[in-house]
């Protein structure tokens, strides 16, 4: 998978992403939900941390969430210049098509929620109560550094009474799948089941191999 083929993908990606998240900030106000389907909701939500809303805060308590959030944000930043760089030396090395695309969903996820992050706090003012507006005139509801990601796939494939046998959960509500996500975090979550799942495909470069052998004979 050549560079430019690569770029193109993370291209669609960002932009899909974007737009998707431009859309529901600018048409929901925060929790609003549209029923799809009864097992598909648009639902919008901001999340301010990493996966399922964790924040370093919760992790590391002796420092504020606001100081967290700065050092996730340029945490993420770190990670992507990183897989940048894992991307850009896979397609010199010409490894498996399987890896650069692997590669390049996660690159892409991870930008598109950096843009958040990083922008979204001066881009929007405040989602609460109100339908957000796109570069308000007295400003947006954070700074720099303190956007939240915009998140709004739910979806409540089952909910209800769990029996009362299951070990701990037995007798609650539940709900199957809870989580509320963005395109970006299934690019990422795609890119690493892909790695896992075709480990072998992604990292012993069968392809390569094949091509070597094709042209040895």
């Amino acid at each position: 998978m050549s560079l430019k083929k690569a770029t193109l993908l993370i291209l669609i990606i960002l932009i899909v992403d974007q737009v998707s998240k431009l859309y529901i900030k600018t048409h929901f106000a925060l929790n609003e939900s549209v029923e799809v389907f009864s097992w598909f909701q648009i639902l919008f939500v901001e999340n301010e941390g990493m996966a399922w809303g964790t924040k370093i805060s919760d992790i590391v308590s002796f420092i504020s969430d606001r100081t967290a959030k700065v050092c996730l944000t340029i945490f993420r930043i770190l990670a992507v210049i990183g897989i940048g760089y894992w991307l850009n030396k896979s397609i010199k090395e010409k490894q498996s098509k399987t890896l650069i695309f692997a590669v390049s969903l996660i690159l892409a996820g991870a930008l598109g929620n950096i843009i958040d992050s990083v922008f979204y706090g001066v881009l929007f003012d405040s989602s609460a109560g109100q339908v957000a507006s796109f570069l308000p005139v007295e400003g947006g509801y954070d700074a720099v550094f303190h956007g939240k990601v915009v998140d709004m796939l739910h979806f409540p494939l089952w909910s209800g009474v769990l029996p009362d046998w299951i070990p701990f959960y037995g007798g609650q509500y539940f709900t199957f799948f809870e989580p509320v996500f963005n395109i970006a975090d299934m690019a990422i979550s795609t890119g690493i089941g892909i790695l896992i799942f075709f480990n072998r495909r992604a990292f012993n470069n069968e392809e390569k191999v094949k091509e070597t052998e094709t042209s040895l004979d």
